[in-house]
């Protein structure tokens, strides 16, 4: 089955329901409440009111189902969470409505009130849930009866490997996995999973076997002496669009870090890469567009200022621009003010300095200031960065930066920023080492991400830029 045709059967259902409850409570509204409100009976009309909420209500819940994370795995929903989950956010988006278009009219009486907000409640959730209730049940029924699975490899080979081949393989109902071969962590002539599934390669060659098989979902099953590698497979892994799930040692299970999400399943501790919640990550997205476009709009004479001055400054181009490594290590071209000299790298690959002379003089102010970084918000509209993020380097840097320190890796998990908690603690990077020493903050940053830790990191950018400490 397919992912996003089952993601547009719930959008498509859901924007139904968005319409057809506001539908209903608008005829609601004209045969119970404005009646006791004007004392006689009121026509149900379809007046221009009512075609501007049919045209923009049922969006407002796409929306907000959106931001909550809901279409993220169509394919694997639990009817239970998916019950809560509908619950709190439509319980949310009548708030949002009451109190924004709701609260203001004029009733008869406070329980008018009351009545209101419970019918659109009650219309918004049932028509809602109802077809998500079917769809999932008939989805997971697919699964469970094995008509619908999800490639699924093993790194592991030996006793661990095998006991969790038999488990899943023997059990009544599938819980989706379709095992189409293991990889093992070291070189050996034979394997004990070998007899019940191919061996596909080793650890080494995962992003090619993923790649190949069109790999969904990954069991680490590796013996106890084999823990210290998880690092290093993890690693391995971090840029591979699949879910990760890895059998819990008994530690695990001890201090309430395996959460069951199947009765009937094997329990499995579930490696979630999603840093920050997820409406947290899709709130971020949208303030990064509505915050970009809004800077481009505000900053548009101060484009045209600093062009001039660029021009003005040293014979060359007015914007800067070269490749550079973002989210999951695909390269993007970053855009900047021109504050070097023309061919500043002629030589190859080189930090800039305080003492630089490459930068020109209108370069130092804008460095100063960080007006040379302004062109990348459109590099936030198309996606390649965020306003907040750990700042992108090049692949020249990246080698020398991973060869001292191999967990810089990590950083690409997220969309790189036009400013960081790096750079604001630390500032620009003149040699590796310092971005090495730069690296430990945006590591921390990426461990507590969150959208209050973003606006900090804005702020204190704008108080950098005021005081013109770029430098």
């Amino acid at each position: 089955m397919n992912k996003q045709v089952q993601r547009a059967r719930y959008i498509f259902f859901d924007f139904i329901a968005g319409g057809l409850s506001y539908v209903l409570f608008y005829v609601f509204r004209k045969t119970h409440i404005e009646p006791q409100k004007f004392g006689y009976s009121i026509p149900v009309e379809f007046n221009e009111t009512f075609y501007w909420g049919i045209s923009i209500i049922p969006f407002f819940w796409i929306l907000l189902h959106f931001l909550s994370g809901y279409y993220r795995l169509p394919l694997r929903k639990s009817r239970l969470q998916e019950l809560g989950q509908t619950f709190f956010v439509t319980l949310i988006g009548v708030l949002i409505l009451f109190f924004a278009l709701l609260l203001d009219d004029w009733v008869s009486n406070y329980k008018n009130y009351y009545s209101t907000f419970i019918t659109l409640f009650v219309l918004q959730f049932g028509f809602t849930y109802i077809p998500r209730l079917f769809i999932t049940t008939i989805t997971n029924n697919r699964i469970h009866n094995r008509k619908l699975s999800f490639n699924t490899l093993i790194i592991g080979s030996n006793k661990k490997a095998v006991k969790l081949f038999n488990e899943i393989e023997n059990q009544k109902y599938s819980t989706g996995l379709k095992f189409v071969g293991f990889v093992s962590v070291d070189d050996k002539e034979t394997y004990l999973l070998n007899q019940y599934i191919e061996h596909l390669g080793n650890i080494n060659d995962i992003k090619n076997i993923v790649n190949a098989y069109n790999i969904e979902e990954i069991v680490i099953a590796v013996e106890s002496r084999e823990h210290s590698k998880i690092k290093k497979i993890l690693t391995q892994l971090y840029d591979l669009n699949v879910d990760i799930k890895v059998i819990p040692d008994m530690y695990d299970i001890l201090i309430g870090k395996v959460r069951m999400n199947s009765i009937m399943g094997t329990p499995l501790l579930q490696i979630h890469r999603n840093i920050m919640p997820v409406w947290q990550v899709h709130t971020k997205r949208l303030i990064d567009i509505v915050g970009s476009t809004i800077a481009i709009i505000i900053l548009s004479p101060i484009y045209l200022i600093i062009s001039i001055g660029v021009k003005l400054s040293s014979p060359g181009p007015i914007i800067y621009s070269h490749q550079r490594i973002g989210r999951n290590a695909k390269p993007f071209t970053i855009y900047k003010f021109r504050s070097m000299v023309k061919n500043a790298e002629t030589n190859g690959p080189e930090l800039s300095s305080k003492s630089d002379c490459r930068v020109t003089s209108f370069g130092r102010f804008l460095r100063k200031t960080r007006l040379d970084e302004i062109p990348q918000f459109f590099n936030v509209i198309k996606g390649d960065m965020s306003l907040v993020g750990p700042r992108p380097e090049r692949k020249y840097y990246i080698d020398k930066i991973t060869a001292k320190a191999p967990h810089y890796a990590h950083l690409l998990r997220v969309r790189p920023g036009i400013t960081s908690w790096g750079q604001v603690k630390y500032g620009y990077a003149e040699n590796v080492e310092q971005m090495i020493e730069r690296l430990k903050y945006d590591i921390i940053y990426i461990e507590n991400m969150s959208l209050y830790i973003d606006f900090k990191i804005m702020i204190y950018t704008i108080k950098i830029i005021f005081q013109g400490k770029g430098i």
